[in-house]
């Protein structure tokens, strides 16, 4: 094994409602590398959907370490990481919870015991969050110490109008469900979901947290994004004093990648561009080498 061959390594952390959940890093044995990106998964997504773990091993094989992690309440198990086998867990989600998450995967960063059995630590910390997880990575950006940068991918702008269910009728019944597309599954969620949003607006208000962020931000995002518009891009880098904005030309929300993607297949080119964009921000803040 030479310093150059990148590990992997599975494990658990403890998040919302002491609820255990799985996350992954991909990180050199030899060669440290003094920037540890974390990544957050988006609404009805998971760790290791599409073809995460490629574009993870993409960054490690740059000089970067790369974690990322199941939200607590997304649906899977640690030991079922691709599929929904826990609806009931994902029926009682809230935004709070999914921020409570990401923080305590940081301070389980700070604490250096991310990697089982050794002591490690990083100079410089990067948030990433994809969809749904950019807003919560921008929460967590203002929310906790000694972040260094922020980059978005194809991240909501606000939450408030991400609500699409009849609300009269979501309170009166108690839960909505949603399809998810790929699996069929009828995907519930309980009214607490809303009620959570509205009781602690100020604390999931992603425009008031972009505006207070003073380290440098990328957002990326797919011209022909047809889950979070374009528009939210605009909103969000324009509220970011540092912020870089880059549009993915004729590319959609999961950058040309879907689930299952093959694990000999290479990236699609939108995706690829999604990576060395992220790339080179990270080389012009002096975050990897």
């Amino acid at each position: 094994m030479d310093k150059h061959t990148i590990e992997s390594l599975q494990s658990t952390y403890i998040g919302a409602a002491g609820r255990k959940s799985a996350y992954d890093l991909h990180y050199s044995m030899f060669d440290h590398s003094r920037t540890l990106l974390i990544f957050a998964h988006g609404y009805k997504g998971f760790k290791d959907w599409g073809a995460w773990n490629l574009i993870a091993r993409s960054f490690a094989e740059a000089g970067c370490d790369f974690l990322k992690f199941n939200f607590s309440h997304n649906g899977c198990s640690p030991e079922q990481l691709l599929d929904f086998v826990d609806l009931d867990a994902f029926a009682v989600n809230t935004y709070s919870k999914e921020l409570e998450d990401i923080l305590s995967i940081i301070e389980l960063v700070r604490s250096g015991r991310a990697i089982p059995n050794q002591s490690r630590l990083w100079e410089h910390l990067v948030l990433i969050g994809h969809s749904r997880g950019g807003g919560i990575a921008t929460l967590a950006a203002h929310r906790a110490q000694g972040i260094d940068a922020l980059i978005t991918w194809a991240s909501v702008a606000g939450f408030e109008n991400r609500f699409s269910f009849d609300l009269v009728k979501w309170e009166e019944e108690g839960v909505a469900y949603v399809k998810n597309g790929r699996t069929g599954q009828m995907m519930p969620h309980k009214f607490q979901f809303y009620t959570d949003f509205q009781d602690n607006r100020g604390a999931l208000d992603i425009q008031a947290a972009a505006a207070s962020l003073r380290m440098p931000a990328l957002v990326l995002h797919g011209e022909r994004d047809e889950a979070v518009a374009y528009e939210h891009a605009i909103k969000l880098a324009s509220s970011i004093a540092n912020a870089e904005l880059h549009c993915i030309r004729a590319t959609q929300h999961t950058f040309g990648m879907m689930h299952p993607w093959p694990v000999d297949r290479e990236l699609p080119p939108a995706a690829q561009e999604l990576v060395q964009r992220s790339l080179t921000f990270l080389r012009s803040q002096d975050l990897i080498p």
